[in-house]
């Protein structure tokens, strides 16, 4: 079977599964989902907090248990059944289903860590039969690991349970031909590698909108079911790592740019992805997503064993002012054209109370889902608003696929439309990076440059313009002005451009396109810049004089022979940034390479440290993975 087959068969089991969660079977309420949104309330107190949470699992356990239905088998899924053996419940019923899912038994990790945690969740009360026929299928079914850092992580992780699980077992018990032993020692090292890399160097799937579940869920598998003390303390630390970094780039617990990766739906309607499921069930502050993102249920299994910590809680939950992170990250592996394995992120995180702005330098990340930059504004009801304002070259060849995946590059630009992402090679696309695009992110000023190379598809730079947005004014003086929220936008288009219609794909898998109520900027010129300004409405006496105030800003910009500018921000900084230069602000240059793992006034750690440093206030905790240690102190 090739890497596409392969792919594509583990994400059309993914999104069964997905599907069957989300619409295909309903029966039980979602309240969070269902009922109108309001702010949290402030909840004072550790029991407090800590009930809060529990009750939200609870609801998540009612309403997939509450999906079953004896007279349909097939309402029962995984996660049903796993929840079903936590609470003691319908025993005959899930031991049948058992039999009957390990009959024709999945393959890759997504079927693995569902199947881990039913057999780890019943491994003493399901009845011999079920728990043989599991075992069963670990013998006789090939196993893929699949081809990104999420499948490996979730592959790795169930294949170390499981072989703890079977310990001393020879290699013609399981379909690896390897020991338990052997098993174990594989994916023990593949673990503690990736963990290593994450703690020096960064995330490669960094900040994303919905594989954050396939690194939260193993991690908390791991941290449950481990047998080796250590392994159930890295796992419980990389989840302290993660939800750190979750409550730092969210703004009221909706996840914004950049992103790793992110799909046609999330990158405009912000809210609506997985990442949303775990500001909820952890922080309590947005809805949960329909179905709780799916994968959510599987969380909340083993929800009770871990809390998230105060200090965390209180970054997600608790801001007294702005924001500026500046962090590292890595892409995706190259495979070829490069002399970087993977090449280092610098992401640019600005967040203020009404609005926030990301970002990072552009350039090649995940060839088909990377999401480079955007200002995102708050909504008091994030659900179905499309809250953002971006651009991009809307990039598409086989010869970029062909740099992070080892196949063929001629089927893919086409053949990944089959696989969840729809828009991958249509000019008019909102999703995805390019080579070709190049950014600088001063505190909410973003300067984005374009150089698109000839002969490649869509010379063109799209810019998206929301239906949610109000007061679109075309200024005199080349601005286009908005109001998102209770943020004043400014987008300067530095290239003639046209007006279409968006039109956008209601899921991964829809073939047919349907209209937004928004429009896309189309700017037909392969030398071509955005700039983006946002500011408060506080800070103006009225919109009228935020257009006055950017219109008046000095702006100088050349296209040919490559794009450069030089502008005043409304903060009065002076930036100078020419494509394929170093950009300068206040003439002095961006030194990336000064750049620490984490620097910010909540997240700090040094490169190649493996030490974390979490900060709120006078709360503190560090998460040391030299030392293996996890220090809780208040700071005088």
């Amino acid at each position: 079977m090739n890497t596409k087959k392969i792919r594509r068969g583990m994400i059309h089991r993914g999104a069964i599964l997905v599907l069957l969660l989300s619409g295909g079977v309903r029966a039980g309420a979602q309240p969070s989902y269902e009922n109108p949104w309001t702010p949290p309330v402030p909840r004072n107190g550790e029991d407090a907090r800590l009930a809060a949470y529990h009750a939200r699992i609870d609801e998540v356990f009612d309403w997939r248990i509450g999906l079953y239905d004896p007279e349909k088998p097939t309402s029962l899924d995984m996660a049903g059944i796993a929840m079903m053996l936590v609470r003691g419940i319908n025993r005959e019923a899930v031991d049948a289903r058992v039999l009957e899912l390990m009959r024709d038994p999945g393959t890759g990790p997504f079927w693995m860590f569902p199947c881990t945690m039913v057999a780890f969740a019943g491994r003493d009360t399901l009845s011999v039969d079920a728990r043989g026929a599991i075992r069963d299928a670990w013998r006789t079914t090939r196993q893929l690991r699949g081809d990104t850092e999420n499948h490996w992580v979730m592959y790795y992780v169930s294949l170390y349970l499981m072989s703890e699980l079977y310990p001393g077992e020879a290699g013609e018990r399981w379909y690896t031909g390897l020991s338990s032993t052997e098993n174990l020692a594989e994916s023990r090292a593949w673990l503690l590698e990736w963990m290593d890399i994450t703690t020096t160097r960064g995330q490669g799937e960094y900040n994303a909108t919905h594989y954050i579940g396939e690194y939260a869920i193993p991690m908390l598998m791991l941290a449950v079911w481990a047998d080796e003390p250590d392994m159930r303390l890295r796992g419980r630390m990389m989840l302290d790592w993660i939800f750190a970094e979750l409550a730092t780039v969210t703004l009221d617990g909706v996840l914004r740019g950049p992103n790793s990766r992110t799909d046609d739906t999330s990158v405009l309607e912000r809210w609506n992805a997985l990442s949303s499921f775990f500001s909820w069930i952890l922080f309590g502050n947005t809805p949960p997503t329909r179905g709780y993102g799916g994968w959510g249920n599987y969380f909340a299994v083993l929800g009770r064993h871990y809390e998230v910590p105060e200090v965390i809680h209180r970054i997600a939950t608790d801001r007294a002012g702005d924001i500026l992170q500046r962090d590292r990250a890595r892409t995706r592996r190259f495979w070829r054209y490069s002399d970087e394995l993977s090449p280092p992120i610098f992401k640019t995180q600005y967040l203020r109370k009404h609005y926030a702005v990301g970002s990072y330098q552009g350039g090649s990340s995940d060839p088909i889902q990377t999401h480079v930059w955007d200002v995102t504004w708050a909504e008091p009801d994030p659900r179905g608003k499309h809250n953002t304002i971006f651009s991009l070259h809307p990039h598409s060849s086989g010869r970029v696929q062909q740099m992070y995946f080892c196949t063929f590059p001629e089927p893919m630009p086409e053949g990944v439309t089959y696989e969840g992402k729809p828009s991958y090679n249509q000019a008019d696309k909102l999703l995805g990076c390019s080579p070709y695009e190049q950014v600088l992110q001063d505190l909410d000023t973003v300067v984005a440059l374009y150089s698109i190379a000839p002969g490649e598809d869509f010379q063109q730079v799209n810019g998206f313009f929301s239906k949610d947005l109000r007061d679109v004014v075309e200024h005199p003086s080349g601005w286009i002005f908005a109001r998102g929220g209770r943020a004043l936008l400014a987008y300067r288009p530095l290239a003639p451009y046209e007006w279409i219609a968006h039109r956008h794909y209601p899921s991964g898998w829809s073939r047919d396109t349907v209209l937004s109520g928004g429009r896309t900027l189309v700017s037909p010129h392969p030398n071509n810049g955005t700039i983006v300004q946002a500011a408060d409405e506080s800070e103006f006496e009225s919109y009228e004089a935020f257009q006055a105030a950017v219109a008046a800003l000095p702006l100088d910009y050349r296209m040919e022979p490559r794009p450069s500018v030089r502008h005043r921000t409304l903060r009065g900084r002076e930036i100078e940034f020419a494509y394929g230069r170093p950009p300068m602000v206040d003439g002095r240059l961006v030194d990336y390479g000064r750049w620490k793992l984490f620097e910010g006034p909540h997240l700090n750690a040094e490169v190649g440290g493996r030490r974390l440093t979490i900060t709120h206030g006078r709360l503190e905790r560090v998460l040391d993975f030299e030392s293996l240690e996890v220090v809780d102190r208040v700071r005088r």
